[in-house]
């Protein structure tokens, strides 16, 4: 997400991760840490969805980007709940299937989006973007 940041230069951002090292490099943007959670740990799970729709709720943001992982599938689902749009962007790292959060995502995101033209197409998302 942070190679996204020129992208969102005049734009109000606030930014929601598992990692509390990742604050050094958002300025003073918005910063929230959220628990991690997967299909796993339930429990973390539930504990981080509903802090992910307390921030949704919160923050009241226009748009939600999101690279992946559950938190960002669990706020695009809850950005619907505030009138938001919302882009899950898969992983590059997936380059066969899509990941379960983008597979979910697709009924809940205004826009999902893969980097490789064969998961886009066999998951019926767009393809944007490219592998360096």
């Amino acid at each position: 997400m942070l190679r996204l940041r020129p992208a969102f230069r005049d734009c109000d951002v606030t930014y929601v991760t598992v990692n509390l090292g990742s604050r050094s490099e958002v300025g003073d943007s918005p910063f929230y840490v959220i628990p991690d959670g997967n299909r796993d740990t339930k429990l973390s799970l539930i504990l981080m969805a509903i802090r992910v729709l307390y921030l949704v709720l919160r923050v009241r943001p226009n748009v939600v980007v999101s690279t992946g992982a559950a938190p960002g599938y669990f706020a695009c689902r809850f950005a619907k709940l505030v009138g938001a749009k919302s882009l899950f962007i898969d992983s590059v790292a997936n380059a066969e299937e899509m990941s379960l959060s983008a597979k979910l995502a697709t009924s809940h995101a205004s826009r999902v989006f893969s980097q490789w033209p064969r998961v886009a197409e066999k998951f019926g998302v767009e393809c944007h973007g490219s592998v360096l």
